[in-house]
């Protein structure tokens, strides 16, 4: 028993001191293969939905229940890699990175 403790412990802290947050772990570990960055896709949100409140929700939404219809990738990304899949993350997890997606690509306050 002793030794599958330790193990436990070892692959927890090994998940927790590589440096990745939820973001990186769920969201870019998926993305990097894809031609389009999470950049453009954030200032595709953007575009449509403008605010942060607003952004967070629609991400929110489609992630929890992805449909093409929501997706605002372009026909021949969906025809080539489909619709992504329903994320498994809790709803604290989902908040958690799409705060730090939200952080790292916003505009406001960072024109000057």
């Amino acid at each position: 028993m002793g030794r599958i403790a330790v193990t436990i412990l070892l692959i927890f802290s090994a998940l927790q001191g590589s440096g990745m947050n939820i973001y990186e772990r769920n969201c870019v570990k998926c993305h990097e293969n894809l031609p389009v960055s999470l950049d453009k896709f954030f200032f595709n949100y953007l575009l449509k939905y403008s605010s942060e409140r607003q952004v967070k929700q629609a991400l929110r939404n489609y992630l929890k229940h992805p449909r093409r219809k929501a997706s605002l990738a372009t026909e021949e990304l969906l025809e080539r890699y489909g619709i992504m899949p329903k994320s498994n993350l809790s709803d604290e997890e989902l908040r958690k990175a799409i705060d730090i997606y939200w952080d790292k690509y916003k505009v406001f306050g960072k024109i000057e």
